[in-house]
């Protein structure tokens, strides 16, 4: 089993930033993916933005250039860097940590809104 501890969700203006943070802990495999997810109400879960063990990113088209996400994996931790924040990116925000496609982990959820 792997534990998942995320943090950092909040209210933010539109054009502010906020930092997500997923901590991983339990039975951790050394080849792993850990990614984010957002579901906004009435719509389906969607990928954020995914790194992997090895550093290889992928982001939706809809974050390119506004969130950053990276991971320490001494402490086995990953990072969602959110700028530029806008009100269609409100959401709530879960970490998922992938062993392969059929062995995977999800976090309990933070919630991210943006709202002047």
């Amino acid at each position: 089993q792997v534990q998942l501890v995320e943090s950092g969700g909040g209210l933010v203006q539109p054009g502010g930033s906020l930092r997500l943070s997923c901590a991983a802990s339990g039975s951790i495999f050394s080849v792993n993916t850990m990614g984010w997810y957002r579901q906004a109400p009435g719509k389906e879960r969607m990928l954020v933005a995914a790194i992997t063990s090895g550093g290889k990113t992928n982001y939706a088209d809809s974050v390119k250039g506004r969130f950053t996400i990276s991971r320490d994996s001494a402490k086995n931790t990953v990072y969602l860097q959110m700028n530029s924040l806008k009100p269609e990116d409100a959401a709530v925000y879960y970490c998922k940590y992938s062993i392969s496609l059929l062995r995977y982990y999800w976090g309990q959820g933070t919630q991210v809104t943006v709202s002047s």
